[in-house]
């Protein structure tokens, strides 16, 4: 469980500095496709409070994964 939460919340924290790079700075402009923040519709105008939303789940994640592993660890 804690090796799943760890791997997810990498994910989103990358996609979520990804595209907020990309948004601000238009960098990285090969990965423009890659990025959820811009394969998604519906976020058209608000690339760059999404990336932050999804940046933020990224750390929420990591830091769920550090509690389970200290749970799982103390018992």
């Amino acid at each position: 469980m804690q090796a799943v939460l760890t791997v997810f919340g990498w994910l989103l924290l990358l996609q979520g500095v990804g595209g907020l790079v990309n948004t601000l700075l238009g960098w990285w402009r090969w990965a423009h496709d890659l990025l959820v923040v811009n394969l998604l519709p519906f976020l058209k105008g608000y690339e760059v409070f999404a990336a932050i939303v999804i940046g933020v789940l990224g750390f929420v994640l990591l830091a769920v994964a550090e509690s389970v592993k200290s749970t799982e660890g103390g018992e």
